[in-house]
């Protein structure tokens, strides 16, 4: 899912607003698409970094390290391995008992804020998200594969694609993480996204032609969690997400300083998908 603006949308907004663009401090306005906050600037700023200088906690060069941990409906922990006899990339990949690691077997996640909008721009002229990398990291190897999505981050609200390449193709039907203002215990909001059956997997769930995903978040407390980086005073934010093939769910905890520090998913087959913030890199 790309999150875009119409182009029309995106045309009077930079019409209508110039005036007021010119009277602002901010560079930007903020209109909401979809249920999610984006900014919108006058049509004279090409900045390709524009999405990424407001940003105060996915800044350009930071890089979020993540492990990862799946189970089973009957709490077996696997983690997944590539699988070069399988011809698809998108499937090229095997579970793998937490206890029989390899140097094939991925161990980590790394989300890399990246400077500019190369090269979606090139394809999605009016692309409008923080641009992010995607890294699969082995035991011995610095870099497995990776891949390129985005996330959008305003004074308004934090949303973000999951990684979402080989196994992690099943966080795709999971509510992602989003967290919006105000900050405060018993704030909820909804979105929703269509999902194509190209995301179906036998390993999981499949299905024919397009699903709608609706989804229901709240910020349900606040509490000091234990994080590599000390213990830390935490939101909790429960999410669901229902269609016709199904329910999912995430529990994420969010820090305004570091983000979202872990993500708790139960996935469409009852299975859960643990993701754990170790390490936050700060490039100059």
């Amino acid at each position: 899912m790309k999150l875009l603006l119409n182009f029309g949308i995106l045309i009077f907004a930079a019409i209508s607003c110039k005036s007021d663009f010119n009277n602002n401090s901010k560079e930007y306005k903020l209109i909401q698409e979809e249920g999610i906050y984006v900014e919108v600037f006058d049509s004279i700023n090409i900045d390709q970094n524009r999405y990424t200088k407001n940003n105060h906690i996915y800044k350009e060069k930071f890089e979020f390290v993540y492990s990862y941990e799946h189970f089973t409906k009957n709490n077996v922990k696997y983690l997944f391995a590539i699988d070069t006899l399988i011809n698809d990339r998108r499937y090229a990949w095997k579970f793998v008992n937490a206890d029989s690691i390899d140097d094939n077997t991925i161990l980590k996640v790394k989300i890399k804020i990246k400077k500019g909008l190369q090269p979606m721009i090139e394809h999605i002229p009016n692309y409008n998200q923080t641009l992010v990398e995607y890294s699969y990291l082995k035991r011995k190897e610095p870099e497995s594969f990776n891949s390129i999505s985005g996330l959008i981050e305003n004074e308004k609200n934090i949303w973000i694609h999951p990684p979402r390449d080989k196994y992690f193709r099943i966080l795709e039907l999971n509510p992602f993480p989003f967290i919006k203002e105000p900050y405060e215990i018993g704030n909820k909001w909804k979105w929703g996204l269509r999902i194509g059956d190209i995301w179906g997997d036998e390993r999981w769930v499949k299905w024919k032609g397009v699903i709608e995903n609706k989804y229901t978040y709240e910020i349900k407390g606040k509490n000091r969690i234990n994080t590599v980086f000390g213990k830390l005073d935490s939101y909790i934010i429960e999410a669901e997400a229902l269609s016709r093939i199904g329910k999912t769910q995430l529990t994420a905890f969010f820090h305004p300083e570091y983000g979202f520090l872990e993500l708790l998913y139960t996935n469409i087959d009852g299975s859960k998908t643990r993701l754990k913030l170790e390490e936050l890199i700060k490039h100059n």
